[in-house]
Parts: C-alpha cells; sequence; structure tokens
C-alpha cells in the first residue's frame, strides 16, 4: 500500500490490482488443485462464491465488530470515508463481467477448456483498463 502512495497510485487502484491479487492466489491456487481433480463445478463455484462471501461476511463482519466495540460510526471524527467516487462503475463492470463469464462459459457447453482462459484474462484486463480510466478521470480537467 505504501508503495502506491510513494508513486502515486490511487487506492482503488491499488485494490482492484495489486491487494486483490495477493488474496485471490490462494483461491487460484484451490481452484486449479480441484480442476486437476476433475471438478471444474467446485472450481468455478469456487472463485464466485470466494467474492460473494467477501462482500457478504468478509466486509460487514469487522464493521459490525468495530460498532460493537467502540460504539457507532460517525460520531466526531471516527468514521471511515470511501474516497472513490467511481466505486458505482466498478461494481457495475463486475457485474458485467460475471454476465460475460457465464455467456463465455456456456458457449463452451459448461466445460472448461484451456480457450476459455484466453477470454478471461481479456475480460480482466478491460476490468482494470476501464478501473484505471475512470479513477483518473481524463475528461476532468480539474483533476
Amino acid at each position: 500500500i505504501e508503495a502506491g502512495w510513494t508513486f502515486g497510485i490511487p487506492d482503488p487502484i491499488m485494490g482492484v490490482t495489486v491487494l486483490a491479487a495477493g488474496t485471490s492466489i490462494p483461491d487460484a491456487l484451490s481452484s486449479l488443485f480441484v480442476a486437476r481433480q476433475g471438478l471444474g463445478d467446485m472450481a468455478l463455484s469456487s472463485s464466485i462464491g470466494s467474492n460473494i462471501f467477501d462482500v457478504g461476511f468478509g466486509l460487514p463482519i469487522p464493521w459490525l465488530l468495530y460498532i460493537a466495540l467502540k460504539g457507532p460510526l460517525g460520531h466526531g471524527n471516527d468514521f471511515v470515508v470511501i474516497n472513490s467516487p467511481t466505486l458505482w462503475m466498478s461494481v457495475l463492470a463486475l457485474l458485467g463481467m460475471v454476465l460475460l463469464t457465464v455467456k463465455l462459459i456456456d458457449h463452451w457447453q459448461w466445460t472448461l477448456d484451456p480457450w476459455v482462459g484466453i477470454p478471461m484474462f481479456i475480460f480482466y484486463f478491460i476490468f482494470i483498463a476501464i478501473a484505471i480510466v475512470f479513477e483518473y478521470e481524463p475528461w476532468n480537467n480539474d483533476a
């Protein structure tokens, strides 16, 4: 994270690249192991399920624990600011990527083939490009 601050990389960009890769590598390895055992359903479900778990459990539990231990957020300077006006775009792009992934796998008749991976990499790099463009807002001269 400090490297991002040093090089002037915005927090949301660090989040969708470096931090996301750091938390996803164990998921990718577990998916690889089960896929090699012929359990493609489990590999795919694990990758989607881990992200749903992160959003539905990994985010609210720390917030609830904080509230339980220190009281409600927002009293004085005791609150967390999400400083990403383009977060909505990342969420919409992520949902679009999930839909494209489902369509892609459907196109391959629900089989995981090495050729399925190439479009998935392309989807990822498109998502990163969109996130970077929206974060830097080149159309906004005030930035």
